[in-house]
Parts: C-alpha cells; sequence; structure tokens
C-alpha cells in the first residue's frame, strides 16, 4: 500500500542527539516533510565534546563527525525548519530548558526522538568481543547513565505538553531482534532491551491521554562512524560486502515521518517496530530505492 510523502507541515519535533547518526537522519527527513526541528546534542561547530577520545583511538577520525548547527542547516535545506540546541542530555535542567524553549517558541510539541545515546563513549571494538566477566563496569555509565537515563529525562520533560494537547508521539530508537541477545556485549543489550520496555511502560501510561510511545530497531546502519571503519562513504558502500544489507540513517527517518504522519498511530503505541517492517507498510523506501529487508543476528 503507498502512502503518499507525510505532510509534518504543522509538526514541531524534537530529536536528541542529532549531530550524526540516526539521529541526524532522522531529523533531515523529518524536514524533508516539511516539519520544525529542534536538533539537539553536544557537538557544535564551535565546540566538539571531549568525551570520545578513547573511541576514536580505535578510528582513523581525529574527530567525531558531524555537528548540531549542520543537521539544523541540513533539515531546513531539505525543506523544513531546523533549530540547533546545545543540550547535554544527562544534565535535567538543559534538557528543561530545551522543552521550556519550545513552547516557548510554538507552544506545543507533537514529536519527540529519543535518541541522544552515550554507549560510544565508553566503547571499543574489544568491548564487543570479551565475555561480560572480562568488559569494564565503566561501560554502564555511557549506555545507561548516559543513555537510557537520556530518554527518561526527555520524556518526561516532553509528556506534560503532549498530554495537554491530548495527541503525539514518543519515539525511541532502540536495537531489537525479537528476543535474541546482542551476543559479545552484555551492557550493550541491556540498554537496548531496557530502552524498549521504556518505550512500553510510557505507552502505558500515555494511552489514556492520546499520546503514543513506541521503540523503533533499524538494521545494519551506515551512521558516519560505521563508514569510518570500513574506510569508505556513502557513495561508494556497495564496493564493500559486509555493506551490502545495510540501511542509510535516513531509512529510520522515512520509519519515524511516517509514524509521526499517521493520525491512527496510537494503535501501534508500545511496540518495538522495525524500520523494514514499517517500511513495508508505509510503502517507502530508503534514499537508492530499496526496501532493506530486517536485518536478523546470525545463529
Amino acid at each position: 500500500m503507498h502512502h503518499p510523502d507525510p505532510d509534518l507541515s504543522q509538526l514541531v519535533a524534537v530529536v536528541t542527539g542529532a549531530s550524526r547518526g540516526a539521529g541526524r537522519g532522522i531529523a533531515v527527513e523529518l524536514g524533508a516533510a516539511g516539519a520544525t526541528v529542534y536538533v539537539t546534542g553536544r557537538t557544535t561547530r564551535g565546540a566538539a565534546t571531549g568525551t570520545y577520545a578513547g573511541f576514536l583511538a580505535h578510528t582513523d577520525l581525529t574527530a567525531m563527525p558531524g555537528t548540531i548547527d549542520d543537521t539544523a542547516a541540513e533539515v531546513t535545506r531539505a525543506g523544513g525548519t531546523g533549530i540547533a540546541v546545545r543540550c547535554d542530555h544527562a544534565d535535567p535542567a538543559q534538557v528543561r530548558a530545551v522543552f521550556e524553549r519550545v513552547e516557548r517558541d510554538h507552544g506545543r510539541l507533537d514529536l519527540l526522538v529519543n535518541n541522544a545515546w552515550g554507549g560510544h563513549e565508553v566503547f571499543t571494538p574489544a568491548a564487543f568481543e570479551a565475555p561480560f566477566w572480562e568488559q569494564s563496569i565503566d561501560q554502564w555509565t555511557g549506555m545507561f547513565d548516559r543513555g537510557v537515563r537520556n530518554h527518561v529525562l526527555a520524556s518526561q520533560c516532553a509528556a506534560p505538553l503532549l498530554v495537554r494537547q491530548r495527541r503525539g508521539l514518543i519515539a525511541t530508537t532502540t536495537f531489537s531482534d525479537g528476543g535474541k541477545y546482542l551476543r559479545g556485549n552484555l551492557f550493550y543489550d541491556l540498554a537496548k532491551a531496557a530502552m524498549s520496555r521504556l518505550a512500553f511502560g510510557i505507552a502505558e501510561e500515555l494511552r489514556p491521554h492520546g499520546v503514543a510511545s513506541v521503540a523503533i530497531s533499524p538494521g545494519f546502519m551506515r551512521t558516519e562512524l560505521v563508514l569510518a571503519h570500513m574506510r569508505t562513504d556513502e557513495a561508494h558502500f556497495r564496493d564493500v560486502p559486509a555493506l551490502a544489507a545495510s540501511e542509510s540513517t535516513r531509512y529510520i527517518g522515512r520509519a519515524v515521518a511516517a509514524l509521526a504522519a499517521d493520525p491512527q498511530v496510537l494503535a501501534k503505541t508500545g511496540q518495538v517496530l522495525v524500520v523494514a517492517d514499517v517500511a513495508r507498510a508505509y510503502g517507502f523506501t530508503d534514499i537508492d530505492g530499496t526496501q532493506p529487508a530486517a536485518f536478523h543476528i546470525p545463529g
């Protein structure tokens, strides 16, 4: 069933952690549908965040790619209105300030995308290979204190605005493969399961108010960091066999835009939605015209 391109020209959205990766892809696709998008994160053109040194040491990169300013400009170029707001999503006061600004500017909020994630700050390639009893408990901080907790804080600030208008959507990016274990990193598996459960719990409490909450799970995404690790770019990814079945970060963006435009989205509340399934339900493709199949963990 083909749906026309979503019209989100009346939509006001906050996308957290949108300097790069899924957050950026989501923000830009919301912009392409005409939305006003508040792009939040810590990396600005004037100041990089200094917490990724350990991760960068394992790549050819000297700094994390992308800034909230670049994303906001891209949102506007795509046809929406991009507004960059620097925010450390672990700081409740800064998070509250973002939503106070949205209310001041627009008097309402229609969509929150929970995407700010601190897991990479403590990540090394070895963290995906050692058994859990040999891994550092420090990973907990990045994945829970700067990951799951970020989503709780933003949801707490967004909920009163959404409840007041008795409609709206909270979409939380996660990763899930139907209960399979994300082998290699216990902390990552726990954090992603917690995010899916968070979306479910929020859905239970928001349903009586007409507000939806879903978790949305992409497949293997060609983020800037994945492309850098594979030493390729978006134009040449097909030359890398490991990326053959991958998705652009815009694919999840199109999924969020379709859900945000769906007046019946409440019927999906509480679910973990797989991007590939959302694409088939709403009739959209990835940027190359394909519909990548759902990603499944081997074994």
